[in-house]
């Protein structure tokens, strides 16, 4: 295992807290009734050619964000690239949290703005982005991609999000077994921004902990402690949460829960078989995992 029991149920713990918080944003904005905040609307698809015809856009899109996310961490952009995630996370917090201030009855608009959520999003955000501090981070992370995944799920039905996860699978592998452009990113974001899209946890090696264990605080601020992170990308807890709410929309809870399990199943597999000090791609496993699930649901649901 690349990192202990401990951790591998914090971060699939989150992971899958962050799944149903994103079922329960997805169901509503699926009632015609509630609308995206901020302009957003999304085009009224009826047909299935009209999902196919969508679909070279969307990959347009995620190619376009990679590679502008790519160049602007090459040239050292660190302030485009923080502003650009200062700006999404507002949103995509935003989106979540207009949900719950909507349903208790006190949430007010501005020009489609939703104010009492941008109250609660913009202080989060500003610690996030500008502040490290990986509690506020990991929180934030749960409402961020539920948030995202409300705006993507009205454009895909069951072929196209199973194309997308294909692709995003490949490109995973590529990124990081064949160029190495996945960890590059992820170290220049975290060493250099403060910032990662992503659930991490900090923590010591059992032997470290009985090490400093019963050592003096002035003591400690003068060793060099070596950390361990175990992280996972944003995009591993996005896709499934998309994929989930496209299901749940056709089909219901119980086939959104088998997606659910499938990718949970997949990311476990990879948590307990990954070997320390290697690096790999969790689409594949995640979409491997969240395949069986549709299958599963087909049968059961």
């Amino acid at each position: 295992m690349k990192h202990n029991l401990k951790i591998i149920a914090v971060l699939l713990g989150m992971f899958l807290i962050t799944q149903f918080i994103g079922l329960y944003v997805i169901n509503h904005y699926s009632h015609e009734e509630n609308k995206l905040p901020f302009g957003m609307e999304n085009p009224k698809l009826e047909n299935d050619s009209d999902y196919y015809s969508l679909f070279p856009s969307i990959i347009f899109a995620f190619v376009f964000a990679v590679l502008l996310l790519f160049l602007l961490n090459k040239f050292d952009a660190a302030f485009i690239l923080k502003t650009w995630f200062f700006i999404i996370i507002i949103i995509a917090l935003s989106i979540s949290f207009s949900v719950v201030t909507s349903k208790l009855g006190f949430e007010k608009t501005f020009f489609q703005i939703p104010l009492f959520a941008v109250a609660i999003a913009l202080p989060l955000a500003l610690v996030k982005v500008y502040k490290r501090e990986f509690i506020i981070h990991n929180i934030t992370e749960l409402f961020i991609y539920p948030g995202i995944a409300a705006v993507f799920v009205p454009l895909l039905n069951v072929v196209t999000i199973i194309f997308l996860l294909v692709l995003i699978s490949i490109y995973d592998m590529w990124a990081v077994w064949k160029s190495g452009i996945m960890q590059k990113m992820a170290k220049y974001q975290i060493e250099k921004l403060n910032i990662f899209g992503g659930f991490f946890i900090p923590y010591l090696s059992k032997k470290d902990e009985l090490k400093f264990k019963n050592m003096a605080k002035s003591e400690l601020k003068k060793k060099k402690i070596k950390v361990n992170l175990a992280i996972l990308g944003g995009g591993d807890v996005i896709f499934p949460i998309i994929t989930a709410g496209v299901m749940f929309v056709r089909f219901g809870f119980i086939s959104a829960l088998f997606v659910i399990l499938g990718a949970a199943l997949g990311l476990s597999y990879l948590f307990f078989f990954s070997e320390k000090e290697k690096f790999y791609p969790a689409m594949p496993f995640i979409s491997a995992g969240i395949f069986l699930g549709m299958i599963a649901s087909y049968f059961f649901a």
